[in-house]
């Protein structure tokens, strides 16, 4: 499932090719065809993210919602429009671009109230400059859970994933089953800040990059990392690698249906 930075990305995206105009809004595959008609020549006011959702805002007509999940994908392309390919929940057309919606698990058109529901259950987001981390910090202060769920819990916090909460708990040296009461406020208030960092630079570039200067590939004459996801991480997805920093190989367990990463030495229970 796409993390944060990549809603952001595509909020930021679609705000600079979309916004400010008339767009065409039409659902090749069916399932958005009644909403799409509504909003089909109107202007895009807005768009922005909140955690892992997507919000395209036409004014008094509403609000699409997006939630990617798991499988949900954009594509991105520039004019002429070509035919359809595979099974297009939305298609968004302006001026010079158009984008196809693909296997979203919401695409749904949704009133302000609506809106401020889907926002109100959600954690504070790191990328937003409205989040208030002390919403995040009171329940994590408060709860028995592991700080490895209570990061991937959307309502505690928004936009984080699998990816960022490995990471960010092996730069602060934190076992991931820790309970959150057990956690130090100044320690929460550096991990926040850290996020807020390391989620901005995803955001930019478009991938995740954890690893300091003197861990990357050329500082320690190792080869780059090659997965998927891209970029230069310390923990995730590499099981009984060693760690960058200590060469104790990387742990692994299932937690909450997740995959947990993380080193046993630098992360001491």
């Amino acid at each position: 499932m796409p993390e944060g930075h990549t809603l952001h990305r595509l909020a930021r995206l679609h705000q600079r090719r979309y916004a400010g105009a008339p767009v065409s809004v039409g659902s090749p595959q069916g399932r958005f065809t009644t909403e799409a008609a509504k909003l089909d020549g109107q202007v895009l006011t807005s768009a922005e993210a909140h955690g892992k959702h997507l919000f395209h805002h036409y004014g008094p007509l509403g609000t699409v919602h997006v939630h990617l999940g798991l499988y949900g994908t954009f594509a991105e392309s520039t004019l002429p429009e070509a035919d359809p390919v595979g099974q297009v929940r939305m298609r968004l057309a302006g001026r010079t671009h158009w984008t196809d919606l693909r296997g979203p698990n919401r695409c749904e058109l949704l009133d302000a109230a609506q809106v401020d529901a889907i926002k109100a259950r959600l954690g504070p987001d790191p990328l937003r400059r409205d989040a208030k981390p002390d919403r995040a910090w009171e329940r994590i202060s408060r709860s028995r859970s592991s700080v490895a769920a209570l990061l991937m819990d959307q309502a505690v916090l928004a936009g984080v994933g699998n990816v960022y909460r490995a990471e960010v708990l092996f730069r602060h040296g934190v076992a991931p089953l820790v309970p959150g009461r057990a956690l130090d406020r100044a320690l929460w208030d550096d991990m926040w800040a850290d996020l807020v960092t390391l989620m901005r630079a995803g955001v930019r570039v478009g991938r995740i990059d954890t690893v300091a200067p003197e861990h990357l590939p050329a500082a320690m004459g190792r080869a780059p990392r090659e997965d998927r996801h891209g970029g230069e991480v310390y923990v995730y997805r590499r099981t009984g690698m060693p760690c960058l920093v200590c060469g104790t190989a990387v742990a692994y367990q299932d937690l909450a249906g997740r995959k947990l990463y993380w080193c046993p030495t630098c992360q001491p229970g």
